[in-house]
């Protein structure tokens, strides 16, 4: 991929699961583990893990879309600061 910033998500039984992955060159300005919990938060849940990969789940799949939508705006305030 080069330089990537993603997030997925799956649901399964009325639960949410969510990954999210970033490259070794954005890990200084963007950490898996903050992005998965602002996509978390949104859908009434949480979640952890490395600078690179991360995973969350959560009960609240109404809110799925505009979690998952929020991610551009988030990524983009992330590389703002950064400069």
């Amino acid at each position: 991929l080069g330089s990537a910033v993603i997030a997925l998500a799956t649901v399964n039984d009325a639960r949410a699961s969510i990954v999210t992955g970033v490259t070794q060159d954005y890990v200084g300005t963007i950490k898996a583990g903050e992005l998965v919990n602002m996509i978390a938060s949104q859908i009434g849940g949480k979640g952890g893990g490395r600078p690179d990969l991360a995973e969350a789940g959560g009960s609240e799949i109404k809110n799925l879309d505009s979690a998952l939508n929020s991610v551009y705006q988030w990524v983009e305030e992330k590389l703002r600061e950064a400069k």
